[in-house]
């Protein structure tokens, strides 16, 4: 963190003056910047995985239904749908987490940043110097509001105009803050909206985080604040920026499955579509089979008399029945009787 401090402040020093308070708030801006740039790729990765995340969250919702009480089996089922599509929750944590050593690295340097001090890391004494002699508007940058009154006397300022710069400091971050958090938790992921507690959870932590700055900012160097300014405001940009470029990327990607679907093989009237695109024939005949049987079966077997118009095989008649003796009792009895009286 010094090195990269360093390194502005050789640039922003030889255009304002290596004492001038501005040079080093804005190396302190700048060191903010460089590492936020560095952090740009696990960001989008963490975007990603967010968008994914959300695409398999009915998934998710019911394995919750149907594994509520089996806690072990659950997290079984949903690290293996996490792994089917190449998801890691734990992603989305990094570039948060990455920030925690550099907030407590700026933080050390700024402390030993006092009057007195040969070096300070890469700062030779010439540098410890000058970052002590610098201010804005009388409040120096190492300093903070609830320092004692002669450790503030010791570097020069006094209380009075270390509240005019950290109060405003801590409003404008406060404010930024909570943009930031609200962009969040607008767009969201639908995993988390599904989860009541989450969202519970994020909405809370929207107004918790901005006074969260205000209060902390009484303990905190004008330096530190000027980091957590510059952090909000660049993730503030970077999310409006990051988030348009998933959504074209995600649009790119629903029109290619649309013209990829437009373009598959559609199987013909009366086939079967299989899973592999192509159609498969339902019981259909070969090409010419159908119009030969029909043809042969319309045709009467040589010696044979054509049939007529509703005329049934075999001499049937209607009801699908032959031509049988029906078994008539009135009938036989008179004709036995005509049979006795003849003899």
């Amino acid at each position: 963190m010094s090195a990269i401090l360093w390194f502005w402040h050789k640039i922003f020093g030889a255009v304002l003056g290596p004492d001038n308070g501005f040079a080093w708030a804005l190396s302190v801006f700048f060191l903010v910047f460089s590492l936020r740039v560095v952090l740009i790729k696990p960001a989008i990765s963490q975007m990603r995985a967010g968008r994914k995340m959300a695409k398999f969250a009915p998934h998710m919702q019911k394995l919750r239904e149907k594994y509520k009480n089996d806690r072990q089996r659950m997290a079984q089922e949903m690290q293996k749908l996490q792994s089917e599509h190449g998801v890691n929750p734990l992603g989305g944590c990094l570039p948060a987490l990455l920030q925690i050593p550099v907030f407590l690295s700026l933080f050390h340097v700024l402390r030993n940043f006092h009057p007195g001090a040969q070096s300070n890391f890469i700062f030779d004494k010439e540098g410890v110097d000058s970052f002590i002699q610098a201010d804005i508007f009388g409040a120096k940058l190492s300093n903070w509001i609830t320092q004692p009154a002669d450790q503030l006397a010791l570097f020069g300022t006094d209380r009075a105009s270390m509240m005019t710069v950290a109060i405003p400091l801590m409003l404008i971050a406060s404010v930024a803050t909570f943009f930031t958090m609200r962009l969040s938790v607008k767009k969201q992921t639908d995993m988390t909206a599904a989860n009541p507690q989450s969202a519970m959870m994020a909405k809370f932590m929207m107004y918790i985080a901005p006074i969260g700055a205000i209060i902390s900012g009484w303990f905190l160097p004008i330096a530190v604040l000027l980091y957590w300014l510059a952090n909000n405001v660049w993730t503030l940009g970077q999310q409006h920026f990051l988030t348009k470029k998933i959504d074209h990327e995600q649009e790119r990607e629903r029109q290619q499955e649309i013209e990829a679907k437009k373009a598959a093989p559609r199987p013909k009237p009366g086939q079967k579509p299989t899973r592999d695109g192509k159609a498969e024939s339902e019981a259909e005949p070969a090409e010419g089979e159908g119009e030969t049987a029909t043809a042969t079966a319309g045709k009467p077997a040589p010696g044979q008399k054509p049939k007529q118009a509703g005329q049934r095989p075999n001499g049937a008649k209607p009801g699908g029945k032959k031509n049988q003796p029906k078994n008539r009792p009135g009938k036989q009895a008179a004709s036995a009787k005509k049979g006795k009286k003849r003899r």
